[in-house]
């Protein structure tokens, strides 16, 4: 068993194309004994909740050809009802339990990365958060990921690729339906009680905002670190308590 220097369960959590992703494709190039010492994340397993997403768009369009009604989403796109959006959650808490068992990241002391995002017309980050185990957020911190909706827009456009359109790092949402979906947040009212804690099950679970409006996440890694390190040293010491 790994010693205790690292987060056991980090949520990575923003606006789509916020920067998510870049962060942990960078985290993904630093050796670990580097990424332990700086980062506080030594192994480390993702769990993200866009190949769900994208595999229940597979199987929609698979039934469609099929001559049966579509079983998650409508023919734009836009899931059937909003449960599905709580579905994911429990789905992802579920997925952390079940690699608790037998992923050996998590079963010798790595972080497990918990990755998603949330607007507010489908319930925000207060309804997503509900839906996970008291049991898990005990464990966990919270790396809010901060950028603008007109940014989030512009980097949701810049990083779409029509030959890769199921890649983490490469898919992308139409304009209206981002605005729809992911146009307003519920960030602010989240954190607003409390500049280092939320109030989630009654349990305080600790978060710090990394600060991504002018795109660093894009850029070369040595920035990218410097902001990262900067932000995971105040997380780990908040979690400490």
């Amino acid at each position: 068993m790994k010693s205790s220097n690292n987060f056991k369960i980090l949520f990575l959590i923003g606006r789509p194309a916020a920067g998510k992703s870049e962060i942990i494709n960078f985290l993904k190039r630093v050796p670990e004994d580097e990424r332990e010492k700086k980062f506080h994340i030594w192994r480390f397993t993702e769990i993200d909740d866009f190949p769900m997403i994208w595999t229940w768009f597979e199987e929609d369009d698979i039934i469609t050809r099929l001559g049966q009604p579509r079983l998650h989403t409508d023919n734009e796109g836009y899931f059937k009802a909003p449960y599905l959006w709580d579905l994911l959650i429990e789905r992802l808490d579920l997925e952390y339990w079940k690699q608790s068992k037998d992923n050996e990241v998590i079963t010798k002391g790595g972080t497990a990365v918990i990755e998603f995002a949330r607007g507010r017309e489908h319930g925000g980050f207060r309804r997503a958060f509900a839906h996970f185990s008291p049991e898990l957020l005990k464990k966990a911190a919270v790396l809010y990921i901060n950028v603008s909706f007109a940014e989030s827009l512009r980097k949701n456009r810049k990083r779409f690729n029509p030959e890769k359109p199921h890649s983490i790092l490469e898919h992308a949402l139409p304009d209206e339906k981002l605005k729809n979906l992911y146009g307003e947040n519920d960030w602010k009212e989240l954190s607003s009680l409390d500049p280092h804690y939320l109030t989630l099950h009654n349990i305080r679970v600790p978060y710090v905002v990394f600060e991504n409006e002018d795109d660093i996440t894009s850029g070369p890694d040595e920035p990218l670190g410097r902001r990262l390190e900067e932000c995971t040293r105040r997380l780990w010491e908040i979690y400490l308590g």
